[in-house]
């Protein structure tokens, strides 16, 4: 019961708070709208740091040598494409529920010559369309928290992992240090929103970054909920002063 009360959090933060439509639909409409700007407004707003971040997180996703590795909320592609980079041999398919988003991978799949190498599926990570045991590593940049269900996609997850196959989630967390937490609370509160709303044109999309942040379960709570679905050896690196962190399990 204790993991049921700390898991759901976030899936009540939106956004569009006046929209009739759940959560899952909100996200989707939100990065279709911003597909075209999303990866210039991605490496802007976290002046370059995310694509290190990113680089630690695909050594732990091909240590042990994968041959298939799945990218939940996949999104434009950056993670499949540095994965594919890192492992060559590796068959690489990404997921996500925004079209449009994956209509801007292709593109640079198209450009990277790598559309033998990945492949982009519009999908729901609450019912990945892939049979039990499917992919040797998992991976997912900053996704789990826009889930509508979060215990359910990561199940899902834990689902078609092979077993001793490894997990791999980056995240935004809560730093834990007062001042570095005072300066992260300022940017992602005050001049992130303006900013990404003046060059994304959307007007929620970098205040629901702030908020569903915020609501999200990070660090050990977040390792608690992923051995409660079914993971096991969670663990959680902060990464930058805990403004990001790098959660490993295993099935």
């Amino acid at each position: 019961m204790q993991a049921e009360k700390i898991s759901n959090p976030a899936s009540t933060v939106l956004p569009d708070a006046m929209s009739t439509s759940g959560k899952k639909e909100q996200v989707a409409e939100m990065f279709n709208n911003i597909a075209g700007r999303y990866d210039f407004l991605n490496h802007f707003l976290s002046l370059g740091i995310d694509k290190i971040w990113r680089k630690i997180a695909i050594k732990e996703v091909i240590a042990n040598g994968p041959k298939t590795i799945l990218d939940v909320a996949t999104g434009t592609g950056d993670m499949a494409i540095a994965a594919s980079a890192a492992a060559p041999d590796a068959q690489i398919t990404g997921v996500d529920i925004a079209a449009q988003m994956l209509d801007e991978g292709r593109k640079k799949l198209t450009g990277s010559k790598l559309n033998d190498k990945i492949q982009l599926l519009l999908g729901d990570s609450e019912q990945l369309p892939f049979k039990e045991n499917s992919f040797d590593s998992i991976m997912c940049a900053y996704g789990v928290r826009n889930f509508e269900h979060l215990e359910k996609g990561l199940r899902e997850m834990q689902r078609v992992l092979q077993p001793g196959g490894k997990l791999v989630i980056l995240e935004f967390s809560q730093p834990t240090g007062f001042a570095v937490k005072q300066l992260y609370n300022f940017y992602f509160s005050n001049i992130l929103p303006i900013i990404g709303r003046a060059m994304s044109k959307h007007k929620t999309a970098y205040s629901y970054l702030n908020e569903s942040v915020n609501a999200f379960p990070d660090g050990q709570r977040f390792c608690d909920i992923l051995h409660t679905c079914g993971f096991q050896q969670a663990k959680a690196r902060p990464l930058s002063f805990g403004v990001t962190t790098l959660y490993t399990a295993t099935k």
